[in-house]
């Protein structure tokens, strides 16, 4: 018992992130965390150590209301509504390495869905701008970040496809719904060094994580793995 009470001391004042507050200090949740951590992410090839340091302090199951409990951390995708899922823990972790987040970053995310990438990268970067192109998802995932403390994260609903270019240059992109190909203008807006992660190609074909990054040389383009996400929606 007295090893258990320590335990959720220090877990109270574990740091939080670039504008994050302490979210959830649940015993049950935090060991599932824990071990989604070391089962499905580290145990995976994740080194990352702010990105794994994030995934445990997230609570995925504050931002998947619907699924029942004892899945939201579990190694799979979850439904979030109007036909659109959230991914699972294991794609969120590659994907955010991917991307190098760093703390003086400013990114975008294309998909805010359920608001759970953002939370990630929230808890790592500077701000996040994030674009939501059901309204129905983008208000509930605003409501649920804001109920997190989340204040370094900005919502809007709309076309992901014209990114957010008042916002620009951004660090880093993450695109969380499948384009057949990368929209021009989110190339536009990364910045010169920046990373651009998404999932690229047909429904009816494998897609596959790709890797842009921008230098003086132009973009460069890496095939990372093979994927499956929802199609990217447009108005």
């Amino acid at each position: 018992m007295m090893n258990r009470l320590v335990f959720l001391v220090l877990l109270s004042f574990l740091p939080a992130g670039a504008g994050a507050q302490p979210v959830d200090s649940s015993w049950a949740y935090a060991q599932e965390r824990h071990r989604m951590v070391a089962e499905q992410i580290e145990a995976r090839g994740i080194t990352h150590s702010e990105v794994l340091a994030a995934m445990r302090r997230v609570p995925r199951h504050r931002l998947v209301p619907d699924a029942p409990p004892e899945l939201a951390y579990s190694d799979r995708p979850l439904p979030i509504g109007q036909g659109q899922t959230i991914s699972q823990p294991f794609i969120v972790a590659t994907m955010t390495q991917l991307a190098r987040p760093d703390s003086t970053d400013r990114a975008l995310e294309i998909g805010t869905g359920s608001g759970y990438q953002a939370a990630v990268l929230a808890e790592i970067v500077d701000t996040v701008y994030t674009i939501e192109i059901v309204p129905e998802l983008a208000e509930t995932a605003r409501t649920h970040l804001q109920q997190l403390g989340y204040t370094n994260v900005v919502v809007r609903q709309g076309d992901g496809y014209k990114g957010w270019p008042e916002r620009a240059p951004f660090d880093l992109i993450l695109v969380t719904a499948a384009p057949e190909e990368i929209p021009p203008p989110l190339l536009d807006q990364l910045a010169a060094g920046g990373r651009l992660v998404a999932p690229v190609g047909a429904q009816d074909e494998v897609q596959q994580l790709t890797v842009v990054t921008k230098d003086e040389d132009g973009v460069q383009r890496k095939q990372v793995m093979p994927v499956r996400f929802v199609p990217f929606q447009r108005k």
